[in-house]
C-alpha cells in the first residue's frame, strides 16, 4: 500500500485548484498565497515531466504516475507541517486521477484512486476554460479543454466534493477566489 500517498493529519485549510491544463491554476494558486501571506503547493506533475521532457523528449506514460503521486503528497504535506492555517494546492491527486483516465483509456493506479478520494480539502475552485490557451512542451489538447472541463465537474460532483466554479478575468477570478476562502476562514 502506498502510504506515501496519504494526508497527513493537519489543522489548516486546504483548498485545490482545479481543471484543465491552461486554465489559470498556477497563477491564482501563487496569487491567493500572496494575498493571504500562505504558502502554495506547486504541481508536482508539471515539474516531474518537463524535466523529463527536457532530458528525453519524451511524455508522460502509466509508469510516472505513482512517482508523480508521491511528489504531489510529499510537497503538500511538507507545506501542511509548515503551514497552520490557510493552504493552496495547485492540484491534488484527484486531477493525477482524472489526467489519468483521460489518457489511458479508464487507468488509474489503484493506489492513486484510493487515496484521490480519502484525501480531504475544504473546497476546490474549478477553473473554466475562458482563459486564452497558452502553448508549452507539456501542454497538447488545446480542443478537448470544454471536454475536460465536464469531465472535471462530473468528478467532483460524483464524489460530492465542495466546489465552486471560476470564471472571467484573473482579477475577477481572484476577487471571487478571495472571498469565498475568507468565508471558509470565518468558519
Amino acid at each position: 500500500m502506498e502510504k506515501t500517498l496519504k494526508q497527513q493529519a493537519s489543522n489548516c485549510i486546504k483548498i485545490v485548484l482545479f481543471g484543465p491544463e491552461s486554465t489559470g491554476k498556477t497563477t491564482l494558486a501563487k496569487a491567493l498565497s500572496e494575498h493571504f501571506h500562505t504558502l502554495w503547493v506547486p504541481e508536482y506533475m508539471r515539474e516531474y515531466l518537463q524535466k523529463k521532457w527536457n532530458e528525453e523528449k519524451k511524455t508522460c506514460t502509466k509508469e510516472d504516475l505513482l512517482p508523480i503521486a508521491r511528489g504531489q503528497m510529499l510537497a503538500e504535506n511538507k507545506a501542511a507541517l509548515q503551514e497552520k492555517k490557510l493552504l493552496f494546492c495547485d492540484t491534488n491527486l484527484l486531477e493525477l486521477k482524472v489526467y489519468s483516465e483521460y489518457y489511458y483509456n479508464g487507468f488509474c493506479p489503484p493506489e492513486i484512486k484510493k487515496y484521490a478520494l480519502e484525501n480531504s480539502y475544504h473546497l476546490y475552485f474549478l477553473t473554466f476554460t475562458d482563459t486564452p490557451w497558452e502553448a508549452d512542451d507539456l501542454r497538447d489538447r488545446p480542443n478537448d479543454r470544454s471536454a475536460l472541463f465536464c469531465t472535471f465537474e462530473n468528478e467532483l460532483k460524483r464524489y460530492r466534493l465542495p466546489y465552486h466554479i471560476l470564471k472571467g478575468s484573473l482579477h475577477n477570478r481572484l476577487n471571487e477566489a478571495i472571498q469565498l476562502t475568507e468565508k471558509l476562514l470565518q468558519g
